[in-house]
């Protein structure tokens, strides 16, 4: 093995570059994974613009499938060679946040070097790779508490068809196991990214039996289709809010999921909600969120407003990986673009500026 790997870092607000880094040192908990395919998410793209703050020099992205190199003393019933994949979110399963059940705020690997308090509770902590630790955008990827976090690729499955699990698939089916439904409800899906076609799926698999999908791409509005959703909704030729209460006969939607991240969406999400709704919110927001009162009915309409950070574990990926091969999900149909590492520059460009029809883009070291 080199002592060197190529990785792509942060180096400043509107900059990422492909760079050499030592390849990491394997502590008795980790594993060493040799990355075959990642992707970029849009998180990373809020962190190449600035507007979610990382250190500069962290290797970015946190959606790893690869081959375990070498294993921790510490780690067992793993073996090197093994394909496999990782959470984007890698808890400590120890810590009081993830005993307390809410493992993706965990901060507990923290508490030593003192950035950390409060039992180690901290919000997004859980989310190390590209956020806390050297992420997955590399030729190499360091796994923490590798143990909970290293999932094992059924057989027969490909890179393409597990690459949502460690980060998509798992927000968007957060997305739709935060909105409570129930067999035979209404929900809207705000948003037809990778992130809210899987919510629309998720829905699907939870028992909705209408989805309305909204965007204002036709292309992700087809896929939206394809993904479970009954009607959709270009927001650019109706308004989207009228259209939605026609469809539910003025009650409202019984859940609405808000997977972009801006005041528009998450408004229309809350005046599309019926009184007892649940809004589920999956976007990272990057200003102040302000609360429409009458959508709000002041405070005094039942309604519920979950937020999410995906949750990790093998558990939730093997899970996960069971839906892609029992075939109810194709999120293959997500990978649009195929880059090597070192272009991955480009990459970015076409996925920030939603080029070409791009929903996901396959990076292959």
């Amino acid at each position: 093995m080199n002592a060197m790997m190529k990785a792509a870092v942060f180096v400043e607000p509107g900059r990422i570059e492909v760079m050499d880094k030592k390849i990491p040192d394997v502590g008795p908990n980790d594993a060493l994974v040799r990355i075959t395919t990642t992707t970029i998410c849009g998180t990373d793209v809020h962190i190449l613009k600035g507007e979610y703050p990382v250190a500069k020099g962290l290797t970015v992205g946190h959606e790893p499938v690869g081959v375990i190199e070498k294993l921790g003393s510490a780690v067992v019933g793993y073996r090197e060679g093994q394909r496999v994949i990782a959470g984007a979110i890698c808890p400590n399963f120890n810590s009081y946040a993830a005993q307390d059940g809410a493992p993706s705020q965990d901060g507990s690997y923290l508490v030593p070097q003192g950035l950390c308090g409060c039992h180690g509770y901290k919000a997004t902590a859980g989310w190390r790779f590209g956020n806390l630790i050297d992420g997955t955008q590399a030729e190499y990827v360091l796994v923490p508490d590798a143990q909970a976090n290293l999932a094992p690729i059924p057989d027969g499955l490909t890179d393409e068809q597990v690459l949502m699990c460690p980060d998509i698939m798992s927000t968007g089916f957060k997305g739709a196991e935060n909105a409570n439904i129930r067999i035979g409800d209404t929900v809207v899906v705000f948003a037809q990214g990778p992130i809210g076609l899987c919510a629309t799926a998720g829905a699907r698999l939870l028992g909705a039996t209408t989805i309305i999908a909204v965007d204002g791409n036709e292309h992700r509005l087809d896929v939206a289709r394809k993904m479970g959703a009954d009607a959709t909704l270009n927001f650019k030729t109706c308004d989207v809010v009228d259209e939605v209460m026609k469809l539910t006969g003025g009650k409202g939607v019984d859940a609405s999921i808000e997977a972009l991240g801006t005041q528009a969406t998450f408004a229309s999400a809350l005046r599309v909600l019926k009184p007892g709704g649940t809004l589920s919110s999956l976007g990272v927001y990057s200003e102040d969120l302000t609360i429409p009162l009458s959508a709000f009915a002041a405070g005094l309409g039942d309604h519920k407003i979950n937020t999410a950070l995906c949750p990790g574990g093998k558990e939730r990926m093997r899970r996960l990986m069971n839906v892609v091969a029992s075939g109810r999900v194709d999120l293959g149909l997500l990978v649009t673009h195929q880059y090597k590492l070192e272009d991955i520059v480009a990459a970015y460009e076409l996925f920030s500026h939603q080029r070409d029809g791009v929903l996901k883009v396959a990076i292959k070291p």
